[in-house]
């Protein structure tokens, strides 16, 4: 009904214990708040929080979680050979209409016992969720899905990423490029210019899942259609002169 993708994978458990999901979740929270922070800078304001742990044990568990310091960096590590890497488009592009450019990221979602991984494709224009995905593995699928969705609705000049696996895949970008859509994709480390997105997870986490604490991946399926629902039909942005984002795709589709 609201042109979202319902696509998800149900609860199977993570295999990290009860402790480091916690911490996990705490980590959320201080990434949402600071996104520059790296895997230093949260083992020290975790350890003046009155957590003992070491430096190690946080790499491990952003990698985890899906998460990097985001700040500008030059590229020192060289990509997966069998990987498929694509320049970035966007360096001084100004984004003037609809569907001219759709950024795709995913973010770590918390879950009273364990956590998620949640997918969305954003029109940067209009700043409208054309599509989202659930998934308790961090494989391509679900971001395929949500791909296969968002295309059924419509179709972008340029589809953004970073350099994550799910989206350097061969299906993902054969998925990509078979609609005819140009791929872009920002340096590793998560570039800056990734902010439309980053400003809609610290939305979804602020204003959905850190108040509703849902318990499995159905609660936070049903829960995240109702929220992107009203972000994208009932919440106005200031920077669309208070209008909603889809008041403004669909004015253009």
């Amino acid at each position: 009904m609201l042109g979202l993708a319902r696509s998800t994978r149900y609860y199977a458990g993570q295999g990290e214990s009860v402790g480091s999901i916690a911490l996990m979740h705490v980590m959320d929270e201080l990434y949402t708040e600071h996104p520059s922070f790296g895997s230093r800078s949260m083992t020290a304001m975790l350890n003046r929080m009155g957590y003992a742990i070491n430096r190690k044990r946080i790499q491990r568990l952003m990698q985890v979680m899906g998460i990097e310091a985001i700040y500008p960096k030059p590229n020192l590590s060289a990509p997966d050979k069998q990987h498929s890497v694509y320049p970035y488009l966007l360096r001084h592009l100004a984004i003037e209409r609809v569907n001219q450019v759709w950024g795709v990221d995913i973010t770590y979602i918390r879950l009273e016992t364990g956590f998620a991984y949640l997918v969305a494709f954003l029109d940067w224009f209009s700043r409208y969720v054309v599509s989202f995905a659930l998934s308790t593995t961090l494989d391509n699928q679900f971001c395929i899905a949500a791909l296969k969705e968002a295309l059924s609705i419509a179709k972008p000049d340029i589809c953004n990423s970073d350099q994550g696996s799910q989206f350097t895949s061969q299906d993902f970008i054969a998925c990509v490029l078979g609609a005819g859509v140009r791929v872009s994709m920002d340096g590793r480390g998560r570039a800056l210019d990734n902010v439309f997105t980053e400003r809609l997870w610290r939305s979804v986490k602020y204003e959905d899942v850190y108040l509703k604490d849902y318990r499995v991946p159905k609660d936070a399926l049903c829960g995240l259609t109702r929220y992107f629902g009203f972000y994208n039909h009932e919440r106005p942005h200031q920077s669309l002169g208070n209008r909603t984002p889809a008041e403004v795709f669909y004015a253009c589709n």
